[in-house]
Formats: structure tokens, sequence, C-alpha cells
């Protein structure tokens, strides 16, 4: 399965905040949307980088509440990891476990088109392995 297929069902809406949004503003996104990331964009609408709420508790713990007026740009993860609509299930694990991220932003022609949550990987995968699994009863059955 491939990251067309769970965007397909999905959709493509990204939830995404500028640079220069506070935190506090980021956090009421991910609250209010009940997601776990907002993908932070620049002046252009480019892919600047992302923003989870692990990174905001940390944050809340190390420098207090007073943080939350610091714009995401302080706090967010500049490298970010995409990737694209081709990508495989088993390529998104591999790179979601070796860099331990649990969002992926999905970019199509340099744009960004969707992110990809390791939820929505995990659930994918299990739904290919039931499928394989059913086939595979369905062939010795027959056989």
């Amino acid at each position: 399965m491939h990251v067309a297929s769970i965007l397909k069902v999905k959709g493509q809406a990204v939830e995404t905040v500028r640079i220069d949004a506070t935190l506090m503003t980021a956090a009421r996104r991910l609250s209010s949307k009940r997601i776990g990331a907002v993908v932070v964009t620049d002046k252009s609408g480019d892919i600047a980088g992302i923003v989870s709420e692990r990174d905001i508790v940390h944050t809340l713990a190390k420098e207090g509440v007073a943080a939350l007026d610091w714009p995401v740009s302080e706090v967010m993860t500049r490298d970010v990891l995409t990737c694209t609509a081709g990508d495989t299930i088993d390529q998104l694990m591999s790179r979601m476990t070796a860099r331990r991220c649990r969002h992926l932003p999905v970019v199509s022609d340099g744009a960004l088109a969707g992110i990809i949550s390791i939820g929505d990987v995990v659930k994918h995968h299990i739904a290919e392995v039931e499928m394989e699994a059913m086939a595979m009863r369905d062939y010795i059955a027959t056989g």
C-alpha cells in the first residue's frame, strides 16, 4: 500500500501555522483539531518546520508558561522528514522508526499535499495484513 492510498481515505487537509505564530496558537490548533502536529509554513507557504504536542510540552516543562508567547520558529523541528504519494507503508515505518517521528508531511512537486501520522500507517498496515490473511485462508479453503 502507498501513501496515495492512505490519502484517498484520509483526505489531503493539513493544518498549518505560520512561522511567526505563537506556541499558544499552535497549541490551540492542536487541541481544537485533536491532532498531534502542525506543519509550520513560511511567508511563501513552503514547509519551514513542524511542531508537535511533544515539542510544546517539552518547552513548557523546561521554560515555563511564558514560552507560550514564543514564535513556533523557536521550538519547531526544522529538518522536516517528508514523504511522497508513491512511498510505501514499509518505507514510512522504516523512516519514522529511524528518526523517531510520528508525522510525515506529504510533498508533491515541492508543495504540501497531505500529512501521514504513525496512526495512519499502523491502521493501514493492519488492514493490509488482515487482507493478506483472508486471501491465504480463502486460498487454503479452495485448494
